[in-house]
């Protein structure tokens, strides 16, 4: 069935279904802890003062590179275990993965020349915000072709450059920036006082609201992106058991704006990672155990058992230090940042 000698084929349905839950895991986890750094820069340059975006940058700077460790495992995961959708992926996603690596590139400069630049610190200050703006902007664009599917012949991608580029993935590249905006501002939040806190919880009832339409557009678009998603949604007895889940976010959301009004600090964020993961799960539901949809599942296009076996054994090292290692940092810089930030905000270095 599975193209593996008889002593394997329990090992040929298993492994495929770990390894796209550990490659799950890690996008997971970059969408949420890059996720809301990218969203303080898309609320860089809105900050109503010089002193406002030493802290919002300040707040992040010490963790911001360690996120990005995660869209790493999540990439080179797919490479080493699904080598064929990693075939079919790239060339169909070249243009905005490229871009969108372009735009980290910048936004990651700026926080090295930023905090030492004097006359050109606007410059950094625009890469700062453009590049994450640009950045999450093209991460919707890739969600929203995957999420429509790609065009294929058997295991060979048979589409055009530009195939990505469509109503619904722009929806879902600026539905990405709201909800980034929406992080980015629950995380200033948290971890910041005064004038800038007021401001930030001012501006994440915003973004929520923003985040909530956009929400609901997508999910109601998605059903009919395909025959297979719309059965999964809306046949018997499918809409009893997932009906819990888009009440669960209508929940989380309300939770979320009523948090936000009672002047609660430390909530609202995690609040606003559930409003993601319970999305993450929906989209998951859609599109299980498609890994190139609408054709290719997980099964079609992993690797050799022993490949995925090799593979395993690196993952189950690196995932707990990973773990280990993001936990320990968020600990080391908890707390609130300071409204006087100490030599100007140099202090990163």
């Amino acid at each position: 069935m599975f193209g593996f000698g008889t002593e394997y084929e329990g090992l040929a349905f298993w492994l495929p279904l770990i390894w796209s839950g550990l490659i799950a895991v890690a996008v997971a986890m970059y969408v949420i802890v890059d996720g809301f750094d990218l969203g303080v820069g898309i609320l860089f340059k809105a900050a109503g003062s010089e002193n406002w975006r030493d802290r919002m940058m300040f707040s992040v700077a010490p963790i911001w590179d360690g996120n990005e460790t995660w869209l790493i495992l999540g990439g080179g995961g797919l490479f080493a275990v699904f080598h064929i959708a990693y075939a079919v992926l790239m060339p169909a996603l070249y243009v905005p993965i490229i871009l969108m690596l372009i735009a980290l590139i910048f936004r990651g400069v700026a926080f090295e020349f930023r905090f030492k630049a004097e006359r050109s610190k606007f410059l950094w200050d625009n890469a700062f915000f453009l590049g994450s703006l640009v950045a999450t902007f093209f991460q919707g664009m890739v969600l929203g072709a995957f999420v429509q599917g790609f065009a294929t012949d058997g295991r060979q991608f048979t589409g055009g450059t530009f195939d990505f580029l469509t109503p619904f993935s722009v929806l879902t590249g600026i539905s990405l920036i709201f909800g980034y905006g929406l992080l980015g501002a629950t995380w200033c939040v948290m971890k910041t006082t005064g004038e800038l806190e007021i401001w930030a919880r001012r501006i994440a009832v915003r973004f929520l609201l923003a985040t909530i339409v956009a929400m609901a557009i997508v999910s109601v678009w998605v059903p009919f992106l395909g025959r297979q998603i719309e059965t999964r949604w809306f046949s018997w007895p499918n809409i009893a058991f997932l009906a819990p889940i888009p009440v669960l976010t209508a929940y989380v959301a309300y939770r979320l704006l009523r948090d936000l009004e009672e002047g609660r600090h430390y909530r609202p964020f995690f609040l606003a990672i559930g409003l993601f993961l319970l999305g993450y799960l929906g989209l998951g539901i859609s599109l299980f155990p498609y890994i190139v949809p609408p054709n290719l599942t997980i099964w079609d296009t992993a690797n050799t058992v022993s490949s995925q076996l090799f593979a395993l054994v690196g993952f189950a090292i690196v995932l707990p230090i990973t773990f280990a290692y993001t936990a320990y940092a968020y600990y080391v810089f908890r707390g609130k940042v300071a409204e006087e930030i100490s030599g100007g905000g140099y202090g990163y270095h």
